[in-house]
């Protein structure tokens, strides 16, 4: 079916004037005509097309969704707001009595808004996906001088109808909703029957809220919740060393490591099927209730003859999902798609080996509802998806299981083409690729065949444990780090065939446009946004908790949280805001408190409540000005007491021993000679000075020696003083320096106590040198001539020490 008649048939009738014009961009491109008979495409034509599909048609659809996007924001707050107004029922208590009616018209409510949030999703995919047919067709048809295709990709990057994050949280507002009306309807009282709206394993047995950006999922038995992201390869190995810390990688089966290359980390191939009119790929795009896909799965080298398994993944009505596979050899593919074998040998040699009649028939009733699923779909081969898995599982533990998908490749299986089909007919796979043992990156083949996805995809699989719903830490900072982008919906088989069979399917998924942008974000914005959609989601939750008199969840923001940053801020304001009266200023504080809602994004503060802060910030204004305003460590107040005995009281695991030395000192101790050499340099300064100043005490005390001046011979011993702590400070300072390059230490190199010691001591001597000398010339002694020659030899003393102590100065500012 062509697009522009999907877009016909797909309009939803209330919005038919906001949709893309999809004939009118075909009539200014002259789709219509054929290429012999069209005019020439001049400049004019193309600047015409491209302002109405930029200008015109785009900003239409992107007013429009940025409007009816708001209002149902709107709507959602409105309807969170009379559930709040309900009243509360406290944790243990019996519940309100509410009229069934009046929660009737609020689910009634939710009801509407919930069908047009689908109808906007609807609209933004289609719209996206019309606005990349055209600009297409525009490349294929008008492209020789402009391509326009990748402006169209980078405006819709940064137009936000088309985006999936979008939507999250307004649909876990509503699904919170959901779950309380209907635990309340269904439910006598607390610990009643399970299974609301959300799912089942909160704590104590009780049902709790689907968290929309995860998926559930169903494993042997077993129920997940499956947590999908991409990664950026320039973030890949900090990922995986992050998840070595806590979790063993899983080695594989000794065939699939056994592969040409040596991995261990085998390499996966699933060929996924479909019909020619890629039916199964519509219901996953467009979500419907029981989507299903079908695949062939095998690790290694289809030459290796590894064990193949056919597996059927279907998604509930509820958002959950279920798998069901057997494994089948390579002979019998073939039949078992035609349906011409129904697994007979295979069933007979279970029973042959003694296996339980209900292991033989769960088998016989898979394989069969399978082959008719096969043959009521009229499936085959369509693409397949080629991978390497790097898996992280504790052998003993499945609660958490954690997968890394690289060296992503997806290639056409289909006979589509009946001129020049990618695969023969009679067979299910093609030969090509598996006879020669083809890898990534396929470079022999048709590279119109192959589309390279240009990330990682990791997945984390949480086993719901209905003891403890609570997810281990270390998976929480991972999932809101800036090293991994939220892709939820992402599916190999739905962007495979987008990618490869763009002009076979009407609808595209919303991660294309996440593609052409940059995935990596800065740490401290991801670490704030991570925290702001916590409170948020921390607080509807309280509100739903409250009503239904139950826990459904805390959360405690760190203290470098913006949202804990907010509250602070707020709290120091309203402490520090005065109002002005007529007899004078008083606080507003004092008179009026704003009390602390729970569960408030900005009211959660852990373990300190809002009086001890208050009078925690009481004791630091007090204490402002005072060594423990300036040097913290020293306060001994309550709260720093406590502080430093939580730090003291840690507890390292189980193996874990303290260590010894730093890791930055743990390497091969490497220093550049530089390094050394002006160690030594500052210490040959420090011998020159000293050697300068001894020799002008030397001078001084030999010449006031002979001439009998006690004056000066004081002035000689105050200065070998000097220079005898001149060469001892300089000599002490160059072990220190020495031990400091060898540790490796991260202290300033600079010590200001020498050269201030030797500025000092000098300045004292030259001052009182010439103050003496000063007064032995106007005495009145000073007129006879002895005191002429003792002031003659001050004054030589003092014009040595001058010059000495000027040509030493140069050498102060190097000493330090």
């Amino acid at each position: 079916m062509r697009f522009g008649k999907t877009l016909r048939t797909s309009v939803y009738a209330p919005w038919r004037d906001k949709y893309i014009d999809y004939s009118k961009l075909k009539s200014i491109l002259r789709e219509d005509k054929p290429d012999d008979e069209d005019e020439p495409w001049t400049e004019e034509d193309e600047n015409r097309f491209c302002d109405e599909i930029f200008n015109t048609q785009l900003e239409k659809v992107a007013h429009f969704q940025e409007q009816k996007m708001k209002e149902l924001r709107q709507r959602v707050d409105d309807a969170f707001d009379k559930l709040k107004e309900l009243p509360p029922t406290e944790e243990g208590q019996p519940k309100t009595d509410i009229p069934t009616e009046r929660l009737k018209e609020l689910e009634a409510e939710l009801d509407g808004i919930t069908n047009e949030v689908k109808e906007l999703q609807k609209y933004s995919n289609l719209n996206y996906t019309g606005f990349l047919k055209i600009v297409k067709k525009h490349d294929r048809k008008r492209g020789d001088r402009y391509k326009i295709r990748p402006m169209m990709q980078v405006s819709l990057s940064k137009r936000p109808f088309n985006s999936e994050q979008g939507y999250s949280p307004m649909l876990n507002k509503l699904s919170l909703m959901y779950y309380a009306i209907r635990q309340h309807m269904e439910e006598g009282g607390p610990g009643g029957a399970a299974g609301g709206a959300g799912g089942t394993g909160g704590q104590g047995g009780e049902p709790y809220p689907l968290d929309l950006d995860s998926q559930p999922e169903t494993h042997n038995g077993e129920r997940y919740t499956a947590h999908k992201f991409w990664v950026h390869p320039d973030n890949l190995l900090e990922v995986k060393t992050y998840i070595l810390r806590r979790l063993p990688a899983l080695v594989y089966s000794q065939q699939s490591a056994k592969e040409a290359d040596g991995n261990e980390d085998p390499t996966i191939t699933s060929l996924y099927f479909d019909s020619p009119s890629f039916r199964l790929y519509a219901t996953k795009v467009e979500r419907e209730a029981e989507a299903s896909s079908l695949r062939l799965r095998w690790y290694g080298q289809l030459s290796a003859k590894p064990d193949i398994f056919l597996e059927q993944k279907m998604v509930h009505e509820n958002g959950s999902s279920e798998e069901r596979k057997f494994a089948i050899k390579e002979k019998y593919v073939k039949p078992f798609l035609d349906g011409s074998y129904k697994m007979n040998k295979t069933v007979a040699k279970m029973e042959r080996q003694g296996q339980s009649p209900e292991d033989v028939a769960e088998f016989r009733s898979t394989a069969s509802t399978i082959q008719e699923f096969i043959q009521a779909n009229k499936l085959q081969p369509a693409v397949r998806a080629n991978y390497v898995r790097t898996a992280f599982q504790n052998p003993s533990d499945d609660r958490v299981r954690i997968s890394i998908d690289t060296d992503i490749a997806f290639i056409r299986e289909d006979t589509l083409d009946r001129d020049r089909p990618c695969r023969d007919p009679r067979d299910w796979h093609r030969r090509d690729l598996d006879n020669n043992n083809m890898t990534y990156p396929f470079k022999d083949i048709n590279q119109s065949e192959v589309s390279r996805f240009p990330y990682a995809v990791l997945e984390i699989k949480l086993k719901e444990d209905s003891s403890n719903r609570k997810r281990p830490s270390w998976i929480q900072d991972l999932i809101g780090s800036h090293l991994v982008h939220p892709s939820p919906r992402f599916s190999k088989f739905v962007h495979g065939v987008a990618s490869l069979f763009e002009d076979y399917v009407n609808r595209l998924p919303f991660w294309l446009s996440d593609l052409d942008v940059d995935i990596r974000k800065d740490p401290q914005v991801a670490f704030e946004e991570e925290e702001e959609r916590k409170a948020r989601r921390a607080q509807n939750e309280q509100v739903v908790g409250s009503f239904l008199g139950t826990k459904l969840g805390s959360y405690k923001p760190l203290k470098s949280s913006p949202v804990a940053k907010s509250y602070l801020a707020a709290r120091v304001e309203a402490e520090t805001t005065t109002t002005t009266t007529g007899t004078g200023t008083t606080t507003a504080a004092s008179h009026q408190r704003s009390p602390v809602q729970p569960g408030d994004e900005n009211g959660a503060r852990g373990a300190i409540t809002a009086e001890e802060e208050q009078q925690q910030q009481q004791q630091q204004q007090r204490n402002y000005g005072t060594l423990s305003s300036v040097f913290p460590g020293f306060s001994l107040s309550k709260y720093a007491r406590a502080k430093r005995a939580r730090r003291d009281e840690v507890v390292l695991p189980d193996g874990v021993v303290e260590p010894t030395e730093w890791i930055k000192n743990s390497g091969p101790l490497q220093i550049e000679p530089k390094v050394w050499l002006a160690n030594e340099r500052t210490f040959l300064r420090w011998q020159h000075i000293c050697v300068l100043l001894g020799g002008l005490a030397v001078s001084l005390y030999t010449a006031a020696e002979g001439s009998k001046n006690a004056l000066a011979e004081m002035m000689g011993v105050g200065y070998i003083l000097v220079a005898a702590f001149a060469g001892a400070w300089g000599y002490y300072m160059l072990h220190v320096r020495r031990s400091m390059i060898v540790q490796r230490s991260g202290r300033d190199f600079d010590n200001m106590v020498g050269p201030l010691v030797i500025a000092a001591a000098l300045m004292l001597a030259l001052v009182l040198n010439f103050g003496f000398a000063y007064k032995a010339a106007f005495s009145g002694s000073g007129h006879h001539k002895g005191g002429h020659g003792s002031v003659g030899v001050e004054m030589l003393g003092n014009s040595s020490s001058l010059s000495e102590s000027s040509s030493s100065s140069v050498f102060i500012g190097d000493l330090r």
